[in-house]
């Protein structure tokens, strides 16, 4: 069976520059983030699904649950079905205040097989600092479904695992940085000149006595809040992000050796350079003769196999790259002889391993 392969080609404009891209697209704020929440429920209200008596845990959370509402019971002493422990997540938004909804999901950590129709009893969600931010509880959506018993079971998604919808809310603020008189841009790809053209945008486009902007490292640039910005913060961040950078990137070449696909800059540049490839295949057959014996004989049949083996070199493919040229030149020309995109992987990892290809090439 021949595997689909293609090969796709970025344009670019006609410098090494890239087109322009908002700042909105290229940084983040320092400590403007998600926090992770995490929390111990249970799901109860299954059909017969939930965990069993291997899982103690359950039974355990059960009945101290059941002892906080003045029911005594003994965990060894029970079996409830309908009962499934999970473990509850969710991600607390930057600048969250209480009352926020947000959505959760909760995942079996038990033996349940199936959380379809379950509900989540208020379950308390804390961060990595031991503190609750926010309480879970709601009607779980799967997604899936699992039908039938015995040996003839359908199952359909994932039905250990389901989300909330706005199943959470919001107790405690989120912890947000002090954006008064500093804030600091983080680059999401390191680049030295990306970052020296954005505090060179920042400081033209809030031009003041002194500069605002300034590039930390390749990754980092700081900037100071201007006096006639300070009670606006919001409005400051706003213009920020709109500010448009020419943005630099080294050039690489991408391959997946696995699909046979390429992601290759159309400006990467290739040293001159000659380029013979070409393929040796060997074909080997066998065919399985029957040889019968004559009539009345004493004879017995015989199956006999007959080995053929062809041995195919083609002539090998010549291509020459001059001084200037690029990835894109190469293509073309080993297009032009009938290359295919596996061929290419190997021409490119040679040119690379020769010092011929000034890009950085990437396998994945």
């Amino acid at each position: 069976m021949r595997t689909a392969s293609f090969i796709l080609l970025c344009s670019l404009a006609a410098t090494p520059i890239e087109a322009a891209s908002r700042l909105k697209e290229l940084v983040s704020i320092e400590g403007v983030r998600d926090n992770q929440l995490v929390g111990y429920g249970l799901v109860v209200g299954l059909n017969g699904t939930g965990d069993r008596r291997q899982t103690m845990f359950s039974a355990q959370s059960l009945t101290n649950m059941l002892q906080r509402m003045g029911v005594t019971v003994n965990p060894a002493s029970i079996t409830v079905k309908n009962t499934a422990a999970v473990m509850v997540t969710g991600s607390l938004p930057p600048f969250a205040q209480p009352g926020l909804k947000i959505d959760v999901t909760a995942s079996s950590i038990g033996d349940a097989n199936n959380l379809q129709g379950g509900l989540l009893v208020l379950t308390s969600l804390k961060g990595a600092d031991g503190q609750v931010y926010a309480i879970a509880q709601g009607s779980i959506v799967t997604g899936g479904f699992v039908a039938g018993r015995g040996g003839a079971v359908q199952t359909l998604n994932h039905p250990t695992a389901g989300r909330i919808p706005q199943g959470a809310s919001i107790e405690r603020a989120a912890p947000a940085p002090d954006l008064s008189s500093r804030i600091k841009l983080q680059l999401r790809d390191m680049d030295f000149t990306t970052a020296s053209r954005i505090a060179a945008a920042l400081n033209q486009k809030f031009a003041s006595s002194s500069p605002v902007a300034k590039a930390e490292n390749g990754r980092t640039i700081s900037i100071s809040i201007p006096a006639e910005w300070a009670s606006r913060m919001a409005d400051f961040v706003s213009s920020r992000e709109n500010v448009t950078v020419e943005t630099d990137r080294p050039s690489r070449v991408v391959i997946n050796e696995r699909t046979g696909t390429i992601v290759l800059g159309k400006l990467v540049r290739v040293a001159p350079v000659a380029i013979m490839h070409g393929n040796l295949s060997v074909e080997v057959q066998t065919e399985l003769q029957v040889s019968q014996p004559a009539p009345l004989s004493q004879g017995t049949t015989q199956v006999v196999p007959q080995d053929r083996v062809a041995a195919r070199e083609e002539r090998a493919r010549n291509v020459m790259l001059k001084e200037g040229s690029t990835v894109e030149d190469l293509v073309k020309a080993l297009n032009a002889v009938g290359t295919t995109p596996r061929d290419i992987i190997a021409i490119l990892q040679s040119l690379r391993a020769a010092g011929a290809l000034d890009c950085e090439v990437e396998v994945i």
